[in-house]
């Protein structure tokens, strides 16, 4: 795999998605934790700091989102759709350079997208005067861009093989049972049945465990998992969506344009 073709396409998808206005939606955060700091107070008895924090945070998880499924899905279904991945597979551009080079320059839009809603978040915080634990919502945002890098990958992954809205569709739903991957297991062995229990394991093992990525809780209280643990869950993210990319790779390279 070269590197410098890998850069070239990631470069251009980070400037392409800069181009949709897409940091609009980083003044829509603005407001949005303007508009927190200003209406909770008078409709949350003792709890509005509490809520702020929570707000920011989820705030900051769902519009990335919106971007990393919507975006992520058209990614090279557009390339297909338009026929312009003709003229890219024709120059000395390989098939895994072609998706990583995507996967890499969305994953940047969604690191910069981060970052500055991060620095919003804070900022508004400040002026607000609300206690927030800084490193904890550091070391959250940093598992935001994880995760939002994860779903790219699966959202690449069905948008090479299937059309933007079906693909869509099926990373949304990825999303929501990731999240929950964690309560099926335990969920079938409270079902005490065998085959629900088998089921659930197999869901658990195929599906992300995003619960290891979303750290929004544990930074309200300032409370992180170790070390150890944190650096397992970046790792087991990096893995996922290596393998995804692969999948993603070798579904595309079978392709017939």
């Amino acid at each position: 795999m070269n590197i410098a073709r890998v850069w070239v396409i990631a470069t251009n998808v980070f400037w392409e998605v800069i181009r949709d206005r897409i940091l609009y939606l980083v003044g829509l955060y603005a407001v949005l934790m303007v508009a927190s700091l200003r209406l909770l107070p008078e409709i949350a008895a003792n709890t509005e700091n509490k809520i702020i924090l929570d707000v920011g945070l989820a705030g900051m998880q769902i519009l990335g989102l919106v971007i990393a499924i919507f975006v992520g899905t058209g990614l090279v279904n557009k390339e297909i759709e338009k026929r312009t991945v003709l003229v890219l597979l024709a120059k000395p551009l390989s098939r895994t350079e072609f998706i990583v080079g995507k996967h890499l320059g969305l994953t940047a839009v969604l690191t910069l997208l981060v970052a500055l809603m991060t620095a919003i978040y804070l900022g508004v915080l400040a002026f607000g005067q609300v206690a927030y634990p800084l490193n904890s919502i550091l070391v959250s945002a940093g598992f935001l861009v994880l995760q939002l890098s994860l779903m790219t990958a699966v959202a690449i992954a069905f948008g090479v093989f299937t059309s933007s809205l079906l693909a869509t569709l099926l990373t949304f739903t990825v999303f929501i049972m990731g999240s929950a991957s964690a309560n099926l297991v335990e969920l079938g062995a409270q079902s005490k049945n065998a085959t629900v229990l088998a089921a659930t394991q197999a869901l658990y093992l195929v599906l992300p465990d995003l619960s290891r990525l979303d750290l929004k809780n544990q930074a309200v209280y300032g409370v992180l998992p170790s070390p150890e643990t944190l650096g397992l869950n970046a790792g087991y993210a990096l893995l996922y969506i290596i393998v995804l990319l692969a999948i993603a790779t070798v579904i595309f390279s079978r392709r017939q344009f």
